[in-house]
């Protein structure tokens, strides 16, 4: 179910902390099945992993469909996590917001292994972190996605973009497959299909 590729391994680590952003407007998907998937890889695993999401404030937000959550710390709390996903919805607005793509900046150039599911690749671009690299997003933003960095290579059919210390997903349910793809980079793949597994997860469309 995993695509054929060298899976890279990650220095252990005493804990490895994986944040899910989240704001108003945040496309639910994009959030909620990396979370489920990197949730569940959590449970299983030996290793101590930490699941959690992370918001401007510890407010209640609402998802681009209604789906309300609460972030479990704030920016500031976090620190640096080890792996940053962020999610499409309200990207034109965090496009713009120069304190957040400083936020990306510094993590990039911390060592967060960066990760983004649809238009959340945007942000990346903006930021300069997909400059010269390989990436994607969602079909509808291809074009933004190559107008906001420099040098991006686009990759229109791909499902997900590994260049290394940044990953970005296609749009929406892309972000399972990615999020499983990281179970394998960052422990295994034969955790990654027992995760795949317990999610009842068939990449193969029903219609």
């Amino acid at each position: 179910m995993l695509p054929a590729a060298i899976i890279g391994g990650m220095a252990p680590r005493t804990e490895l902390t994986v944040a899910v952003a989240i704001w108003d407007g945040v496309e639910e998907l994009d959030a909620v099945g990396p979370y489920e998937v990197l949730g569940a890889w959590a449970a299983m695993s030996d290793r101590s992993i930490r699941v959690l999401t992370v918001g401007q404030e510890r407010r209640a937000v609402s998802g681009s469909h209604g789906l309300v959550l609460v972030p479990d710390l704030t920016w500031e709390e976090l620190g640096r996590p080890h792996v940053l996903v962020l999610p499409g919805g309200a990207s034109s607005l965090q496009v713009a917001d120069e304190a957040l793509l400083d936020r990306m900046r510094g993590f990039a150039k911390g060592g967060t292994l960066m990760t983004s599911v649809c238009t959340g690749a945007l942000v990346y671009a903006a930021a300069g972190i997909l400059d010269d690299k390989p990436a994607t997003t969602h079909w509808s933003a291809l074009t933004s996605l190559g107008r906001y960095g420099q040098g991006i290579e686009l990759r229109p059919e791909a499902r997900f973009v590994d260049a290394g210390d940044v990953i970005t997903a296609a749009g929406v349910s892309a972000g399972i497959d990615m999020a499983l793809y990281l179970v394998a980079r960052l422990e295994s793949e034969e955790r990654a299909r027992e995760v795949c597994r317990y999610i009842q997860y068939d990449p193969e469309p029903p219609i």
